[in-house]
């Protein structure tokens, strides 16, 4: 980018002071060659950043605390089974109930290492949340939820397209009446009224997207053989910060409860981040159009709750 500004001599001072030209007057080049980061990257990066924007926040809260990186796989997402309390690290590699290390509220002091919690989580993704026959139940009750709801859905658009064309026929009558002589003051607020019923039927109708592909039972397979693939990708230093993040998606909250003097291990996953992860796509968008995120949800609301096992 070229000519953006211009120098000129301040006759006062003698000093060379900046101006800005016209945005009309600015040369602009594309220069490809020079580019130093992937457009892709770049787009990725961009988008990383949007979600990590800073809002409006409530006076006396710390939102950079939030966006800090999670030193370990599991910062922050882990409970003690007795008090609800965190856990958290009371020397370099242990992990213990943070009340009742520090105010003594929690009779709960059993700790566990971080490497012994992380590798039993990872196991418990890869090997029993999703366990398929399990799986290819939830799909059959799923499928069974979500056709119900596109039946009503498609009745409702059904219906909504005869008011359309009925409405469209009470206008032509309401016109044809008035060339046969009726007076048009007596047909105008009707008319309007129709016109505006049928503008927001037709807005609807153009918002209204197709259904959603249905869950399939391999799905449960795919999600192991991507959960493996993290694994894996953990081990690497320059994919282990993207890998991390992926898999903390998947779980909700690890629960340590103190059982017979040892810890359980108790894993929640979020049942819907768990099918985009399967699904290959982002949380949330199952499907591409958010309606199958929006039917997982509810269906694991009226019985399928986040998955949940203990280890």
């Amino acid at each position: 980018m070229w000519n953006r500004q211009r120098y000129i001599k301040d006759p006062d001072t003698g000093r060379r002071v900046s101006r800005a030209n016209l945005e009309s007057e600015w040369v602009v080049q594309d220069v490809p060659d020079l580019r130093i980061v992937e457009q892709a990257l770049w787009d990725h990066a961009k988008a990383r950043q949007e979600t990590m924007a800073l809002g409006p926040q409530e006076p006396g809260t710390n939102p950079l605390v939030d966006r800090r990186r999670p030193k370990y796989l599991l910062s922050g997402l882990v409970r003690c089974g007795r008090c609800g309390g965190g856990y958290s690290l009371i020397s370099k590699n242990l992990l213990g109930c943070a009340a009742a290390r520090t105010k003594g509220t929690c009779d709960n002091r059993l700790n566990i290492r971080v490497e012994t919690l992380e590798a039993s989580v990872l196991s418990g993704l890869r090997t029993h949340l999703m366990e398929p026959k399990l799986f290819e139940t939830f799909c059959e009750e799923f499928t069974r939820e979500v056709n119900r709801q596109l039946i009503e859905r498609r009745t409702t658009l059904v219906a909504q397209r005869k008011e359309v064309e009925r409405i469209e026929r009470d206008i032509d009558r309401a016109i044809q009446a008035i060339f046969d002589g009726v007076p048009g003051a007596q047909l105008k607020d009707k008319i309007g009224a129709l016109e505006t019923r049928k503008a927001e039927l037709t807005a609807i109708l153009a918002e209204a997207k197709e259904p959603p592909a249905l869950l399939h039972p391999n799905m449960a397979h795919l999600y192991r053989k991507r959960v493996a693939t993290l694994h894996d990708a953990l081990q690497k230093k320059e994919a282990k910060s993207e890998a991390s993040g992926a898999i903390r998606a998947l779980v909700d909250q690890v629960t340590l409860v103190p059982e017979n003097g040892e810890l359980t291990i108790v894993l929640k996953g979020d049942l819907a981040a768990m099918l985009s992860f399967a699904a290959n796509k982002k949380p949330g968008s199952i499907s591409g159009t958010g309606l199958l995120a929006s039917q997982v949800s509810l269906v694991a609301g009226a019985g399928f709750e986040p998955a949940t096992f203990r280890l």
